[in-house]
């Protein structure tokens, strides 16, 4: 739980109000699609609806005092008159305008911050993973690895693009998924050059690529992985192409260490794409940050401000679309040490042809 690191950012006048459900479960370890956490200097409250509040109490109780809903503005009413707090601070990012609206009309003598300042505060706490969340992604990423060894097998032609991501969901699911990260992407031929195309009726043929792009949800974190694989056999430039993602690839994943600017990480990849030939269809940042959400700071682009740290958890997913005829991306997870970085993908990233 991390309220505690939280309230230590917060100046002694300053609450922070957060009513995200990803922020809320990040601080409190308790996911509920309702409730309102409440953070001061000296104490946390937690409010709830009769749906969660014995789950709440046992889960929570260490780092907040849990109260149930419909009372929330009569109980934070005299919370903060003790704490003596002038200013609430909100996620102006993720606060909804009739959320601020009720709290300005029920609790009308704070000033409500509605800058960044909050969202900051959170995002650099979830930027760097504590081992525990280290151990919840590292399982996730075994989970969906499982998940994808299982579903290859099912993988040729006249498969399904949607039957074959059914079939990886369930199998994610078999092995220990709570639930999946995202929609899973299955594209085969030309919808292998959509980056975030959607499964559909089209069948696997021989001599498709198939890019398959999938994730666990274990304990509230996610995995995120990529590979393309080849279906019967595959052509002199389609195996080219591989060959400089994966080359692109790998030399992002060797580059990544802490200090590194996350521009910069994804400039080793880029400039080799580029250099290919193919520089033009290489559209989207190489990675993103993973953890409570699929996609959270740091975000590795070419106009990113970030420097990478110890503890970031981000993804190395460079990839060549060629409209019409074929895409490949090749993605892992990967965490940011202080010598470096560790992999947690063990999925072999060589061309596959299945045959």
């Amino acid at each position: 739980m991390n309220i505690r690191e939280l309230s230590l950012l917060l100046k002694p006048e300053q609450a922070a109000l957060v009513l995200d459900e990803q922020s809320r479960f990040y601080l409190t370890g308790f996911a509920a699609s309702d409730g309102a956490l409440l953070v001061t200097r000296d104490a946390s409250f937690f409010w709830t609806d009769s749906r969660y509040i014995e789950a709440a109490e046992a889960t929570v109780t260490d780092a907040a005092v849990i109260l149930q809903e419909p009372n929330l503005y009569a109980q934070a009413e005299p919370v903060l008159k003790k704490a003596g707090i002038t200013e609430i601070l909100t996620e102006a990012s993720r606060l909804s305008v009739q959320d601020l609206n009720n709290w300005r009309v029920n609790l009308r003598d704070y000033t409500y911050n509605v800058s960044n300042h909050l969202d900051l505060m959170i995002s650099s706490l979830r930027e760097v993973k504590l081992p525990e969340e280290v151990e919840k992604l590292d399982r996730a990423q075994r989970i969906a690895e499982a998940g994808f060894r299982a579903t290859l097998p099912y993988i040729k032609p006249g498969a399904r693009e949607r039957d074959i991501a059914n079939e990886l969901e369930y199998n994610m699911k078999k092995n220990g998924a709570d639930g999946i990260s995202f929609e899973t992407i299955v594209v085969s031929g030309a919808n292998s050059s959509k980056p975030h195309g959607v499964p559909g009726d089209k069948c696997v043929e021989d001599g498709d690529f198939v890019t398959i792009d999938f994730g666990a949800l274990y304990e509230g974190y996610h995995s995120d992985t990529t590979r393309t694989v080849a279906v019967g056999h595959v052509t002199d430039e389609m195996a080219k192409v591989y060959d400089i993602v994966l080359t692109a690839q790998k030399a992002a994943c060797d580059a990544l260490q802490p200090g590194l600017a996350a521009a910069d990480y994804d400039k080793v990849a880029r400039d080799i794409i580029t250099e290919a030939g193919y520089g033009p269809y290489f559209g989207h940042s190489l990675g993103h940050g993973v953890g409570v959400e699929i996609h959270e700071h740091p975000f590795c682009g070419p106009r990113s401000g970030s420097i990478l740290q110890a503890g970031n958890v981000v993804t190395s997913e460079p990839g060549i679309y060629l409209p019409g005829r074929f895409g490949v991306r090749i993605e892992d997870m990967l965490l940011v040490t202080q010598e470096g970085s560790r992999n947690f993908c063990r999925l072999p990233k060589e061309l596959l042809v299945l045959k």
